[in-house]
């Protein structure tokens, strides 16, 4: 089928190879030429593996095309996927402006019959809104409207694409959702489950979607705060409740808090709706309000084991972007924790991958380093927020031996304190209690008092 995509963003990159790897030709439509001119060179703007591949290849085989022109590259398609930003608002809602101003563009030019498919991740109610939109600029109802939410995760986006556990699309026209069966009848042929219903129960399942896999972490979390206390251990905690088949073990990982483009988005959207709705989400709100004071709480912790010493402690910051496997900074921890250590008077020291120079738009008097040791050297900390495999294999020993202090905070749990055992660190990690070395001696420390006495700032860090 013949195919356009409006946005060549993350989601529009990712969907337009795809879409043109499973055999449609495909055409990727950005309003900046400069960008489209190195996309057809076969440059990929952002970190994602697999997708440069993907996307040369496809090129190759004439299957896959960017564009400037609006007009002349929906003119013959047989669906348009809609896939530009919606960022968020002051109050949580996203702006469907981009979404609204893409709708517009295209509704004189696309030909009688066409399916405009919603790929970006939309409120409730936008579908049947862009729906009236269209009609009015086009002064007919001769085409349809579908929502297609996406579910690709930063850093297996290719592969959540293509060997997906689901496909869902939603339209309130059998012609749509016929289209849209074609378009994905490669996966479907590949066993993948195909999941089809009405425009408002596809915006719903996406946001609901992100909402519940929020609430696990958050609630994993919460368990860890328990878990410190009480001398527990969070790995095997969630690994015990993760054998149950309702449960299941996925995003139980205890960690910084959940960042990026979506949950912090998606769960404060899906707040603000409930609001709208006058069907308020509880649940969610507290969650968001737990993950936005996480960062200055794993703050706290390195500066109560710094005391007197925090003001002028160098601390190394390993990971900066909010996960690993992406150059993506959004929400990440990182971006929220360094600033409470620099108003406590850190000077901090960095090492991403692939992130740093996202980050360095974003974080002020950072010193940016070639690798983790050199983030180490005469640090008085080390904080590990990104759970990098290179971070993971880093040889311990060597690490403590650049550091002019003893501090590990391990907030990925890359490490198991039987790690520590020959090493003269203090090792905080995430739901488990703090190993406190004195020559080699190891001492499992006391319960901290969850305030502790040094307050940095009143208020929260952002998600």
């Amino acid at each position: 089928m013949r195919l356009s995509i409006i946005g060549a963003g993350y989601v529009g990159l990712t969907t337009g190879a795809c879409l043109a790897e499973l055999g449609h030709h495909v055409i990727c439509i950005d309003m900046n030429e400069e960008r489209v001119a190195r996309l057809r060179d076969g440059e990929v703007p952002i970190y994602e593996p697999d997708l440069h591949d993907l996307m040369t290849s496809n090129i190759g085989a004439g299957r896959l095309f960017f564009s400037a022109d609006t007009a002349t590259s929906v003119a013959d398609a047989d669906a348009v996927f809609i896939a530009v930003g919606t960022p968020s608002l002051v109050d949580g809602d996203i702006d469907l402006s981009f979404v609204q101003e893409a709708a517009r563009g295209i509704a004189k030019v696309i030909k009688p019959n066409c399916v405009v498919v919603v790929k970006s991740t939309v409120v409730v109610g936008t579908c049947k809104a862009l729906r009236e939109i269209i009609a009015e600029e086009r002064g007919a109802l001769d085409f349809s409207i579908a929502s297609n939410p996406e579910f690709l995760r930063e850093g297996t986006a290719v592969s959540d694409f293509l060997e997906p556990e689901r496909v869902v699309f939603g339209s309130d026209d059998p012609r749509a959702c016929a289209v849209l069966e074609q378009i994905y009848k490669p996966l479907a042929d590949r066993g993948v489950t195909v999941m089809r219903t009405s425009n408002a129960n596809a915006e719903l399942i996406k946001y609901s979607a992100n909402a519940f896999l929020a609430l696990k972490i958050g609630f994993i979390n919460d368990v860890a705060n328990l878990c410190e206390q009480v001398g527990g251990d969070v790995s095997a905690v969630a690994a015990g409740i993760g054998l149950d088949s309702r449960i299941g073990s996925a995003f139980l990982s205890a960690g910084p808090g959940f960042g990026g483009s979506c949950f912090p988005k998606d769960t404060r959207a899906f707040a603000a709706t409930g609001r709208k709705h006058d069907a308020p989400q509880g649940l969610i709100e507290t969650l968001i309000e737990g993950n936005e004071a996480r960062s200055q709480m794993l703050a706290e912790r390195v500066l109560a084991e710094l005391g007197s010493d925090a003001d002028g402690a160098t601390i190394a910051v390993l990971g900066l972007a909010f996960k690993a496997n992406t150059d993506d900074t959004r929400e990440s921890p990182s971006l929220a924790l360094i600033p409470w250590l620099q108003k406590a008077g850190c000077r901090i020291k960095a090492h991403d991958p692939k992130a740093m120079m996202e980050a360095a738009k974003q974080l002020d008097d950072i010193s940016f380093c070639e690798d983790a040791y050199d983030a180490a050297k005469d640090s008085d900390g080390v904080i590990v927020l990104t759970e990098w495999d290179e971070y993971r294999r880093l040889d311990l020993a060597r690490l403590a031996g650049t550091m002019r202090g003893s501090l590990l905070a391990d907030y990925r749990n890359l490490w198991l304190p039987s790690d520590m055992t020959d090493l003269d660190l203090t090792y905080l990690s995430i739901g488990r209690p703090t190993i406190h070395h004195a020559s080699g001696t190891a001492m499992v420390a006391k319960p901290a008092a969850r305030k502790v006495e040094r307050s940095i700032a009143a208020g929260s860090s952002a998600g």
